[in-house]
């Protein structure tokens, strides 16, 4: 890991502020034009919404989310460097709202977390971590009956088949997904 880059927040009331990226091996921040993709696909759902950021990394998404008026956000990342800028850059924006753990990402359903409206999924490409993480979200009921997740992965990657897809794009290598549970009849 080495110097901080700089990321820029593209709506909400952080619009436009930019905010440091920790410099770390596999480490990509989703792109300017995927995040308004996103925010687009998510209009109406992110006001009062509460949120978890698995895989943070950047932590964009979960800034990105804060700044359009989510209620909450718990940002999971393993790494205490990427963490701790995680936390400064939350604590220069002010933020209340944002509750940053360092911890692995598929062991967090051991706490008591409660449900959310809307779910991150960013995680290192090509380790199996989708699935993973998939079915730990059903296991542990972490996503309320009519939340959403989103799944950035590797292109092609077939997601589990207990989610329903809503939007799908790829472009380059990358596949970005918004999905919903199956409901059980």
């Amino acid at each position: 890991m080495s110097s901080l880059g700089k990321i820029r927040i593209i709506g909400g009331k952080w619009r436009g502020r930019k905010i440091d990226v920790v410099n770390a091996d596999g480490l990509r921040p989703s792109p300017d034009r995927t995040r308004e993709t996103l925010f687009n696909w998510l209009q109406g759902k992110i006001k009062g919404a509460r949120c978890l950021d698995l895989f943070a990394g950047s932590g964009i998404l979960g800034f990105e989310a804060l700044s359009r008026g989510a209620s909450e956000v718990l940002t999971v990342e393993l790494n205490t460097i990427i963490a701790g800028s995680l936390r400064k850059t939350s604590k220069i924006l002010q933020s209340d709202a944002h509750k940053i753990v360092c911890q692995d990402a598929l062991s967090i359903a051991e706490e008591n977390l409660g449900n959310f409206d809307l779910i991150f999924l960013d995680p290192p490409f090509n380790h199996g971590y989708v699935e993973k993480c998939c079915q730990m979200i059903i296991e542990n009921s972490l996503l309320k009956s009519d939340g959403v997740i989103y799944i950035e992965s590797e292109k092609n990657l077939k997601i589990p088949s207990s989610f329903i897809i809503n939007k799908i794009v790829q472009t380059g290598q990358v596949q970005s997904v918004l999905a919903k549970m199956h409901k059980e009849t």
